[in-house]
């Protein structure tokens, strides 16, 4: 229940408020320069009631990644189980467009801000996951330009989502518009990169 000095007392879903709340102040001020009284003030509650539901900040990043974290585990362990490389690249590219648009705010903070958030468990997490992303996705002698392309489809593409949301008044574009936009931008970068399992871009074994 809500604390008696809440702005919003009624109101039922205060832990889906407050993820979605820190998850906004996170893309756009960054996890430190996120306090628990700006989202206490953004979320219209008091910071008691922040603590209620969370422990700390931290908790709070927690509750607010691990479902997109679950979902890229989902993602990885199917690219990983399926022997055709090629057409399994092709499906995780839809995959992970529909992945980032479901989960911006999410990808933004644990690849965007990952190196300033090492050692925090649910980010060391995630990490993990898209360091074994780029070992199933990318052959093993990935060139330097292989793995810049893998880096600029994945962070590049969420910090540029979340900055729609964050720098200008609204979305970039309707989602409808911008999925096969960003699929044809995903899809270029990646193309030239050799698929782990297949000898060459583009063919398989």
């Amino acid at each position: 229940m809500a604390n008696s000095t809440d702005r919003h007392p009624l109101r039922h879903n205060a832990g889906d408020d407050l993820r979605l709340i820190a998850l906004q102040q996170f893309s756009s001020v960054g996890f430190a320069g996120a306090s628990l009284q700006q989202i206490a003030d953004a979320a219209g509650y008091s910071k008691s009631s922040v603590l209620y539901h969370f422990a700390s900040k931290e908790a709070l990043l927690e509750e607010a990644l691990t479902p997109a974290i679950a979902r890229l585990r989902e993602m990885v362990d199917q690219l990983a189980a399926d022997p055709d490389r090629v057409r399994a690249r092709a499906r995780f590219i839809d995959d992970f467009i529909d992945f980032l648009l479901q989960f911006r705010l999410e990808v933004h903070t644990f690849i965007n801000q990952g190196q300033s958030l090492r050692h925090v468990p649910v980010v060391d997490r995630a990490q993990g996951l898209i360091v074994r992303l780029a070992d199933v996705l990318c052959d093993e002698t990935a060139s330097i330009e292989d793995r810049l392309r893998f880096g600029i489809a994945l962070g590049g593409a969420a910090y540029t989502l979340v900055a729609g949301l964050t720098f200008f008044n609204d979305e970039i574009a309707p989602a409808a518009d911008v999925r096969p936009a960003l699929r044809a931008v995903v899809t270029e970068l990646l193309a030239p990169v050799s698929v782990a399992g297949s000898s060459a871009p583009g063919t398989e074994n």
